[in-house]
């Protein structure tokens, strides 16, 4: 019996001496950093040693939860396992790992002593797994798997050919542009995994910049700390409901919208749509309707006669049944902006955006339909 501190320990071998030194020389350690707690012999029955109890800490020190490192094992001791398990025979294992029996049967008894329970019966003639055994292979089986392709998988992910890129895109793009985005990158880079979250384009900067997307979809102006390239260029057209005076083909002059009712965009959540608005009827008297966020909801506003509504061709694409959409003559084009961190750092980014340039091109202007 020797004294740890002040406090008998009994020690079940010279080895268990040698490792509750060390453990008594850690703890010291801890202790004088301040994070020390319960003490733990590490010859309990639970431990690999041998047996110990556990004391309390002086009084005098904040008790804190004590570190209590796992087993370690080798993926080697694993393979060995798994091996004598697959073949019941310590013999045949060793054969099939092309190694001698004695170190076989060492690395076996290591990995018993690492994780504190016996893995095999050896009182039969064959080696039969125990339940814990039966138990531990399954896991075992997964964990070699894992290790045998993960090396495979990073360099995957360095090349840019796996991985997981997160994408922002805005209601509108989600019409036409997203869907052609997401086909090229399944048929560019299939083994990429692609997150998706549709926020207005405020939110995804916003969300780009603390990191919690890789890749957004918006529409301009985008600050210079971020890169951009611009990836649709699409018209913008008048929704009108079907019966109404302006539902004929053909273009349709900013000047024929005067003294009629308009859906509008809100600045706070679409200041971009907004903007453009304004340019495009500058000058011209018309009466506001109701203000609004998303296209899809002014499409079924139009619908119902409650207003005309100026939007990206691409909206054509949710919806044609009782709306003509009709190009609007000198109105400027509608823009969707990729933007990304200049420091970012993710592979699989740059394999999508090495497939934008020729990923998404731009839609032919809409036509005069229903």
């Amino acid at each position: 019996m020797v004294l740890d501190g002040h406090r008998p320990v009994l020690l079940a071998s010279s080895h268990a001496l040698m490792r509750a030194a060390r453990t008594s020389s850690r703890g010291r350690r801890r202790q004088e950093a301040g994070d020390v707690g319960n003490e733990v012999d590490p010859t309990h029955p639970a431990h690999p040693s041998g047996t110990s109890r556990v004391t309390p800490a002086s009084p005098s020190r904040p008790v804190r939860d004590e570190y209590r490192p796992g087993p370690v094992y080798s993926l080697d001791q694993v393979r060995t396992f798994v091996a004598v398990a697959e073949e019941r025979s310590f013999r045949r294992a060793a054969e099939r790992l092309r190694m001698s029996q004695p170190p076989l049967s060492r690395q076996v008894q290591k990995l018993e002593r690492e994780i504190g329970v016996v893995l095999f019966d050896r009182s039969k003639r064959q080696v039969e797994l125990t339940p814990a055994g039966a138990s531990f292979l399954v896991a075992a089986r997964r964990l070699l798997a894992l290790a045998d392709t993960a090396p495979d998988t990073a360099r995957l992910v360095a090349d840019g050919h796996a991985g997981t890129v997160r994408i922002g895109f805005t209601a509108a793009t989600g019409f036409d542009f997203l869907g052609r985005l997401i086909t090229l990158i399944e048929d560019g880079a299939p083994g990429l995994e692609i997150v998706l979250t549709e926020l207005v384009s405020s939110e995804q900067l916003a969300a780009l910049e603390r990191g919690a997307l890789d890749l957004a979809l918006v529409r301009p102006p985008v600050g210079d700390e971020f890169a951009t390239r611009v990836v649709q260029v699409e018209p913008l057209v008048l929704a009108v409901p079907s019966g109404h005076d302006l539902d004929v083909d053909g273009p349709v002059a900013p000047a024929e919208l005067a003294g009629r009712t308009l859906l509008l965009y809100t600045r706070d959540r679409a200041r971009y749509f907004a903007d453009l608005i304004a340019t495009v009827l500058a000058g011209v008297p018309f009466h506001a309707a109701h203000q609004l966020t998303q296209i899809h909801t002014m499409l079924g506003l139009v619908v119902a006669r409650r207003g005309l509504a100026l939007v990206p061709a691409g909206a054509g694409a949710l919806r044609s049944d009782g709306i003509r959409f009709r190009p609007v003559t000198d109105a400027p084009d509608v823009v969707l902006v990729a933007a990304w961190r200049r420091d970012q750092l993710n592979p699989a980014l740059r394999r999508v955006l090495a497939l934008l340039p020729t990923a998404c091109p731009t839609p032919p202007p809409a036509r005069s339909t229903r």
